[in-house]
C-alpha cells in the first residue's frame, strides 16, 4: 500500500472516507448502490464484474463474490469469465455481459453497430444503461485500490 495507515485505521475507510470526505463517501454511495440497487440477474451481473476484476487486476475484487439472497455463482465462473468466447458454461446474455464488460475496459472505442446489434437484442436499453453504470463504478474503484494497494490489504469478510 502506498498510503501510509495510521495504527488501527480499516485501510478503505479511511481512504475512501478520512482522508477524502468530501469525495470518498459520495463515491462510496455509488459503489454501493450498484449492489443495492441492480436488477440485472446474478450471472450477468457477476460476468460483468469479475472480467473488470480480472482486467484491474484488484485483489479485493477478484476475491469477492456478490451474494444474492444467499446465492452466489458456482465455483469456477471466474475460470469461465476469463474464457468468455469458449466457455459454454454461459447463456447469451452471459457472455455479452463479459463481453462488454472487456470492451469497456480495454477498447471503448471499438464498441461497433455489430456489437451495439447484437447487445440491444439480448439486452433492453435501461438494462445497458444499469451495466454501463456498474462497469464504470468496477474500472474505477477496482483501479482506484488496485492502483493504491489498498486490495492487497483489505479483507474479504469470511476469509
Amino acid at each position: 500500500m502506498i498510503i501510509d495507515l495510521p495504527e488501527g485505521k480499516e485501510p478503505i475507510g479511511y481512504v475512501w472516507g478520512e482522508m477524502v470526505p468530501g469525495i470518498g463517501p459520495a463515491a462510496a454511495t455509488f459503489a454501493m448502490a450498484v449492489y443495492e440497487h441492480a436488477t440485472l440477474g446474478l450471472r450477468e451481473f457477476e460476468a460483468a464484474r469479475l472480467r473488470v476484476a480480472q482486467i484491474n487486476g484488484c485483489l479485493f475484487c477478484l476475491d469477492w463474490r456478490t451474494d444474492r439472497d444467499g446465492t452466489k455463482v458456482e465455483e469456477g465462473f471466474e475460470a469461465a469469465v476469463a474464457d468468455w468466447r469458449a466457455t459454454d458454461a454461459f447463456d447469451e446474455r452471459t457472455r455479452l455481459a463479459a463481453e462488454y464488460a472487456e470492451r469497456y475496459a480495454l477498447d471503448h472505442h471499438g464498441l461497433d453497430d455489430e456489437f451495439w446489434t447484437r447487445m440491444l437484442a439480448a439486452y433492453s436499453q435501461a438494462e445497458v444503461v444499469e451495466l454501463t453504470m456498474c462497469l464504470g463504478s468496477w474500472l474505477a474503484f477496482g483501479r482506484l485500490n488496485h492502483v493504491l494497494g489498498i486490495d492487497a490489504v483489505c479483507v474479504v469478510p469470511g476469509h
